[in-house]
C-alpha cells in the first residue's frame, strides 16, 4: 500500500482576507514600535515573536489540515455473493432452452457461480465467488451477514454482486449492511432469480393436537390449511393413527387463503399415539411433501377432582351435581352451606363435611364450583377466598361461578377473588333479574368456535342447538365484561350502554382459568333430550379448565405450559408446582428445566419462584425447531425430577415453495446506489461493474488548527511573550 501526504487549508476568502490584513498590521506596528525604542535589540526580538504569534493565528484560521491518502497496491475486488439456500431448490424459473419446462433456482444460477462467467472482468478486477447458505442453527437465510462479511474481508471492494431470491428470514435486516456499503461508496449489482407469484399449492400449515387424550373420550385436533390455488378445492383429509386407525373428513379448501376446521378422534385405549393427517394432493400442486403432518399425544384414563360449593340445593345444584357424579372420569365432593342446618355437608358419600383445610387438602382439586354462596357467616372466610385465588393463579385449577337469586357472591367482590371475574356485576341489583318468559343465549363468534359451547360436530349444527335450547328466566346482574375476557355467549335481547348483557365469559388469570355462567337454567336442557347436551356441556367444563393442570405431573411435582402446542420460535411459558417429600410446598429451592430438541441441543432453562406459599415456579423458553422435545424438571432440594414433552409445530423458517422477494434485493440495490439486472441479462452486470471507478484511497486526516499540542504551543508563545515584556519594562 503506497501512500502521498500534504497540508490542505479549508480557508475562505473571509477568513484569508482577516489572516492577511492581522499580519501586515502587526508587521507594520513591529517595524514603528523597534524604531521608537531606538533600535534596541531586545524590542527588536519581542515584536519579532509578536508577529510570529500572530502569524501562526493567522495559519490556524485558515484551518490547516495535514492529509495521507493510502491507495492499496492490490488490485480492486469484487465480491460474487451467491445464494446456495434451502429456498433456492424451488423449481419456478424457465428453461430458456425448453418452453415449458422449469428448473429451480439454484440450476438457473449455477453458470453465474462458475468463475468462467466473470473471466472478462477477472483481467482487470480480482474477482471472488463466495456461496452464502441457511443459517445451521435455526435453518433460515440471513443476507446481512454475507453482505457485512465481504465489506470486512475486502479493504479494497469496488462492488458486490449479490445473486439471491431475496428470501431473508434471519439475522439483522439486509439495509442495515447497505447503508455501510454505501458510506464505502460501494454498489451492490443485484441479480434476483425466482418468480415473486406463490406456486400452486395447498400446504397444511398447523396441526394442533392436544398434548394428551382421556380413554374413551372423543379428543379434538384443529388443523389449518393454506392454499395458493385460483380456485376452492373439495379435499378428504385422512387422519391415520399409529395404532391403525383411520379417520376421514369431507373439508373445502377456500382459494387464495387459509382454512381452518377440526377432526374429531375417541381413543379407545391408554398409550403413547402418533396421529397424522393428510390432505390428498391435487394435478395442479407443485409440492407435495407439505401435505402431511405428525403429531404425538398420550392418551390415560383420567380421574378428575371437582369441589362444588352451594348455598341452598337449588335445581341447578342438582342436577349438575348429578352430572358430576355420574362421569366416570370426575370424582366430586360436594359442600352445602344450607342456612338453617346445624350442620354443614349433606348424607352422601360425595359430600364433605367442611371447606379443605390447608393448601395440601386443597390443591388436590383440579376445579372448583362456587354457586350462591358468599363471605359471610357460616359460608366462606376472607382466608379461604385467597386460598381459592391463589389455588387458580399458582396451581392451575379452574374456578366456575355460578351466582343466583340470592345475590350472595356479590360479597366475594370485598375479597381478594374479586380480582378473578371476568365480568362486573352491579351491587344495586343484588337479586338479579327475572322474567316471565324464557330468555335464551346467543352465541359470540368466540362461542361458535369454542369447545366449552360445542354440542355438536358441525358449526351450523351446533348454532342451531343452541338457539333451540329451553331458555332461562333468571340471570346474573351483569354489566359489562372486563378487558381481557372471552365473552361465548350474551343474552339474546338484553341490553346496556356496554351492548348485549354478557352470560358466559372466561378468562385466565394467573396459571388457571375462570368460568361465568350467569344463569341458573341450564337443567333445563335435559327436556326432551335427558343428559344429551347438559351433560356434555359441563364434561367439557370440566376437562378444559384441568387441561392445563395435569399436563404432566408426579407424586411431588407438576409442570405445565403455555401455549400446550407452541409453534417455532414462539415464547412459551413453563410453570411448575413442586412439593417437599413431606408435602409442603418447596420454597426457596433451585427448580430447572432440561429441553432436548429434535437435533439433540440441549438447554437448561432456570424456573424462578412466583409463589413460595404454593410452591409455583415460572420459565419461558423459545424453541428453535419444530418437533418433539423432552424436558426434565428437576428440583435441587428434594432430588426429585419428572419426565414429559412437548411438541412445537411449524417448519423450518427456510424451505421450498415460497415466492421470491425480489423486493428485498432492489432495495439492497437502491440503498448502495446500485443496480438491479434480470438473470437473463446477467452479462451487463459485468460491462457495469468495469465501468466503475476505481475505489476512493482511504484517506486520514491530521486537524491541525484543533490540534491540542498546536493549542498548547501557541498559549506557551503567548505566555514567553508576556514574560519578555516585562522583562524589557513594558508592563
Amino acid at each position: 500500500m503506497t501512500s502521498t501526504s500534504s497540508l490542505m487549508f479549508l480557508s475562505t476568502p473571509l477568513s484569508l482576507g482577516l489572516s492577511l490584513l492581522a499580519v501586515v498590521v502587526t508587521a507594520v506596528l513591529g517595524v514603528v514600535a523597534w524604531r521608537r525604542s531606538g533600535y534596541r535589540r531586545s524590542i527588536g526580538l519581542l515584536e519579532l515573536l509578536r508577529f510570529a504569534v500572530v502569524a501562526a493565528a493567522a495559519v490556524l484560521l485558515n484551518q490547516p489540515e495535514w492529509v495521507q491518502e493510502f491507495r492499496p497496491d492490490e488490485r480492486p475486488t469484487v465480491a460474487v455473493l451467491w445464494d446456495d439456500s434451502i429456498s433456492m431448490q424451488t423449481r419456478d424459473v424457465n428453461r430458456p432452452s425448453s418452453v415449458g419446462q422449469l428448473s429451480t433456482r439454484g440450476e438457473a444460477i449455477a453458470p453465474l457461480t462458475k468463475p468462467d462467467f466473470w473471466e472478462k472482468l477477472d483481467q482487470d478486477l480480482n474477482v471472488v465467488i463466495t456461496p452464502f447458505s441457511s443459517a445451521e442453527s435455526n435453518k433460515a437465510s440471513d443476507l446481512n451477514a454475507p453482505l457485512a462479511a465481504a465489506l470486512e474481508q475486502n479493504p479494497n471492494l469496488l462492488g458486490v454482486v449479490m445473486i439471491s431470491d431475496g428470501d431473508w428470514n434471519a439475522g439483522p435486516p439486509p439495509v442495515e449492511a447497505a447503508a455501510r456499503l454505501r458510506l464505502r461508496s460501494t454498489p451492490v449489482v443485484a441479480i434476483p432469480v425466482g418468480s415473486p407469484i406463490p406456486l400452486p399449492d395447498i400446504e397444511l400449515v398447523s396441526l394442533d393436537a392436544p398434548t394428551f387424550g382421556i380413554a374413551g373420550k372423543r379428543v379434538r385436533i384443529p388443523f389449518t390449511i393454506e392454499s395458493s390455488l385460483p380456485r376452492d378445492h373439495l379435499a378428504t383429509v385422512q387422519l391415520t393413527v399409529s395404532s391403525g386407525e383411520t379417520i376421514t373428513k369431507e373439508v373445502r379448501i377456500a382459494a387464495m387463503g387459509r382454512s381452518t376446521d377440526s377432526i374429531d378422534w375417541q381413543p379407545a385405549s391408554t398409550g403413547d399415539y402418533t396421529v397424522t393427517l393428510a390432505v390428498p394432493p391435487v394435478s395442479e400442486e407443485t409440492l407435495s411433501d407439505n401435505n402431511t403432518r405428525k403429531a404425538p399425544i398420550a392418551v390415560r384414563e383420567e380421574k378428575l377432582r371437582v369441589l362444588v360449593v352451594e348455598s341452598y340445593p337449588r335445581w341447578e345444584y342438582r342436577y349438575l351435581r348429578n352430572a358430576l357424579s355420574r362421569d366416570p372420569g370426575i370424582e366430586v365432593a360436594c359442600l352445602l352451606f344450607h342456612p338453617g342446618l346445624t350442620k354443614q355437608g349433606g348424607g352422601n358419600t360425595d359430600y364433605i363435611k367442611q371447606f379443605p383445610e390447608g393448601l395440601d387438602e386443597l390443591a388436590k382439586f383440579d376445579v372448583v364450583f362456587l354457586g350462591d354462596v358468599g363471605c359471610e357467616t357460616g359460608q366462606l372466610t376472607t382466608e379461604q377466598c385467597r386460598l381459592l385465588k391463589g389455588l387458580v393463579e399458582h396451581q392451575a385449577s379452574g374456578l366456575v361461578v355460578m351466582p343466583g337469586w340470592q345475590g350472595r357472591q356479590l360479597s366475594l367482590l370485598d375479597t381478594e377473588l374479586a380480582d378473578l371475574y371476568p365480568v362486573t356485576l352491579d351491587p344495586s341489583q343484588p337479586d338479579g333479574w327475572g322474567t316471565e318468559r324464557a330468555e335464551h343465549f346467543q352465541l359470540t363468534a368466540l362461542g361458535r368456535r369454542s369447545l366449552l359451547t360445542k354440542l355438536a360436530d358441525t358449526l351450523d349444527e351446533n348454532a342451531e342447538i343452541w338457539n333451540e335450547l329451553p331458555g332461562f328466566q333468571w340471570h346474573a346482574p351483569v354489566v359489562r365484561a372486563k378487558a381481557g375476557s372471552e365473552v361465548l355467549c350474551v343474552h339474546e335481547s338484553s341490553a346496556n350502554q356496554y351492548g348485549r348483557l354478557p352470560l358466559l365469559v372466561t378468562r385466565t388469570f394467573g396459571a388457571g382459568k375462570v368460568l361465568f355462567m350467569g344463569t341458573d337454567g341450564a337443567w333445563r336442557w335435559r327436556k326432551g333430550v335427558e343428559d344429551k347436551y347438559h351433560y356434555r356441556f359441563w364434561g367439557q367444563v370440566v376437562r378444559w379448565m384441568a387441561y392445563q393442570r395435569n399436563m404432566a405431573k408426579g407424586e411431588t411435582m407438576r409442570l405445565y405450559y403455555s401455549p400446550d402446542q407452541p409453534e417455532v420460535r414462539q415464547t412459551m411459558t413453563l410453570s411448575a408446582n413442586v412439593m417437599e417429600r413431606s408435602g409442603e410446598p418447596l420454597s426457596g429451592g433451585e427448580v430447572a428445566a432440561r429441553i432436548v430438541a429434535p437435533s439433540g441441543a440441549v438447554e437448561t432453562v432456570r424456573l424462578r419462584s412466583v409463589g413460595d406459599e404454593w410452591g409455583a415456579y415460572s420459565g419461558q423458553y423459545a424453541a428453535a425447531e419444530p418437533g418433539k422435545h423432552q424436558v426434565t424438571l428437576s428440583a435441587q432440594p428434594t432430588g426429585e425430577s419428572l419426565e414429559a414433552s412437548f411438541y412445537v409445530q411449524g417448519d423450518a423458517a427456510e424451505k421450498v415453495g415460497r415466492p421470491a422477494r425480489i423486493e428485498v434485493l432492489d432495495e439492497i440495490a437502491r440503498v448502495t446506489r446500485g443496480r438491479t439486472i434480470a438473470i437473463d441479462r446477467a452479462q451487463e452486470a459485468i460491462t457495469h461493474l468495469a465501468s466503475l471507478p476505481d475505489p476512493p484511497p482511504a484517506i486520514r486526516r491530521l486537524q491541525l488548527w484543533s490540534h491540542p499540542i498546536v493549542a498548547g504551543t501557541l498559549i506557551c508563545l503567548l505566555g514567553v511573550f508576556w514574560v519578555l515584556r516585562k522583562t524589557v519594562g513594558l508592563i
